[in-house]
């Protein structure tokens, strides 16, 4: 049976990822309802990314589900998780696009993939999501030649190229300037309240987050320092020590 259009297009239920003894994502649960615009808010290291890689399939929770068009993408192989990623779209962090190629064919990427379209078709979809993140025009030039900004548009571009029921955006603002922080924002409110379109974006922008959210989660960050000093990935050095080899230099 396919699932009720009222159905939530994201359901994640009792979340757990744990890197030895401690716990990145610590039991979350929440839906996301067609049409919305979910933002998922917190500081660096509470583990934004890695929640949204469980959510994408590419990481395996330690316990938890998450459902995506009503189905458990968890329990699934890589097979079956890429009919579920033809339905949903990517904005990675740096834009991910591919140095040896064009921006048409960082675009046009998916669409070979996955299509059996015809070079001309193919070219004229290219053509049109270049269109829409005002990039028209920029189809040959290679992404060293062209700015930050640019890149962010480009691999915004791409991850339309399918024509996405759902887009994943992570950090799609970090590292721009206000306005072009502004263009991007302005490029997801396009898409989700005119193409009406489900998007979940990860950031620590609360200016952009509140420019574009209908509904915000936010995950706190909740490593102690006894943590610290007990995960085998984090060697901490108290300030007494630091403060002591300043003194010894400036002596």
């Amino acid at each position: 049976m396919s699932p009720s259009p009222d159905a939530p297009v994201i359901e994640v239920s009792d979340l757990v990822r744990k890197f030895g003894d401690r716990a990145v994502i610590n039991d979350i649960s929440f839906n996301v309802r067609r049409g919305e615009t979910l933002v998922i808010m917190g500081g660096s290291g509470c583990g934004k990314s890695t929640l949204l890689r469980h959510i994408i399939g590419s990481m395996k929770p330690t316990s938890g589900s998450v459902k995506i068009f009503g189905q458990d993408i968890t329990t699934m192989n890589e097979r079956d998780i890429a009919s579920v990623r033809r339905r949903f779209g990517m904005l990675f962090q740096s834009g991910a696009l591919l140095a040896s190629l064009t921006v048409g064919e960082n675009v046009a990427l998916p669409l070979l993939q996955h299509t059996d379209n015809s070079v001309d078709e193919i070219e004229e979809i290219v053509e049109q999501k270049l269109q829409m993140v005002g990039l028209s025009g920029f189809e040959n030039l290679k992404p060293a030649e062209i700015s930050g900004g640019m890149k962010k548009r480009v691999g915004l571009a791409r991850a339309l190229a399918l024509d996405p029921e759902l887009l994943f955006s992570d950090e799609p603002t970090s590292g721009l300037d206000p306005i072009m922080t502004a263009v991007v924002d302005q490029l997801t409110l396009k898409l989700t309240h005119g193409e009406h379109m489900t998007a979940v974006v990860v950031t620590h922008d609360m200016t952009s987050a509140f420019r574009i959210a209908t509904r915000m989660i936010m995950i706190p960050l909740n490593l102690s320092q006894d943590e610290h000093e007990h995960h085998q990935h984090v060697k901490p050095r108290p300030f007494v020590g630091a403060r002591h080899r300043f003194h010894r230099k400036i002596a």
